[in-house]
C-alpha cells in the first residue's frame, strides 16, 4: 500500500477570520503532529482553498485569512494544490499525481471535518482509492442556519460515524503514527 497524507485547508481564516474551528480541542496539534511524522516517510499533500467570487467575505486570494497557517506553511511538503470548491479532487492535478505516485491510500487531516474533508473522502473512495480518515486531525465548528442547529461536537461525531460505516476508516493520529513504523 502507497499512502499519501492530504493535510486539507489549515488557514488562517480558521484561526483568526470568521470560521473558527472550535473541535476537537487541540486539531491544529495533532495535524501538525502527522505532518511531523510523515515526513520522509509518506508524500504529504497541501490543499489551499480560495474562493474565485469576489463577492465571498473569505478565502480570497492574497489576504491574510487565506494563507496557510504559519506551522503548515513551514512544514515540508511534496505538493501545493489549489481548489475552489470543497472537494479536493475537482478541477485539481491531485487524482493524477496520486495516480503518477502509486498512490492507494489517502490519510484525510484539516478542515473542515464535514465539508471539505468529508467531501474529498468521498470523491476519493469514488476514485478506488482507500482512506483514512484522522478524527483527532481534522475539525469543525458549530453551525446555526435556517436548517438547524448543531454543535461543534455533534456535528464532528455524527460525520464520523458515517465516514466510519462505508467510507472511510476513522483512527486517531497515534494509530495512525505507528502504522507507519509497522
Amino acid at each position: 500500500m502507497s499512502r499519501a497524507l492530504l493535510v486539507i485547508d489549515v488557514q488562517n481564516e480558521y484561526f483568526t477570520g470568521a470560521l473558527p474551528i472550535t473541535h476537537p480541542v487541540g486539531h491544529l496539534g495533532q495535524i501538525l503532529k502527522s505532518m511531523d511524522a510523515a515526513a520522509g516517510r509518506v508524500p504529504t499533500l497541501v490543499v489551499q482553498h480560495h474562493f474565485p467570487d469576489p463577492k465571498m467575505p473569505f478565502f480570497q486570494k492574497g489576504t491574510p485569512g487565506w494563507e496557510l497557517h504559519p506551522e503548515v506553511a513551514a512544514r515540508p511538503r511534496d505538493l501545493l494544490i489549489e481548489k475552489s470548491l470543497p472537494g479536493s479532487f475537482t478541477n485539481t492535478p491531485l487524482e493524477n499525481w496520486l495516480r503518477e505516485h502509486s498512490v492507494t491510500t489517502i490519510t484525510i487531516a484539516g478542515y473542515m471535518t464535514h465539508m471539505c474533508c468529508d467531501t474529498t473522502a468521498r470523491q476519493a473512495v469514488h476514485r478506488g482509492l482507500t482512506v483514512e480518515f484522522l478524527k483527532d486531525a481534522t475539525g469543525t465548528l458549530a453551525l446555526d442556519n435556517s436548517a438547524g442547529k448543531v454543535t461543534a461536537e455533534e456535528l464532528h461525531r455524527s460525520i464520523l460515524c458515517a465516514q466510519q460505516m462505508l467510507l472511510s476508516e476513522v483512527l486517531d493520529v497515534e494509530s495512525w503514527i505507528a502504522r507507519l513504523q509497522e
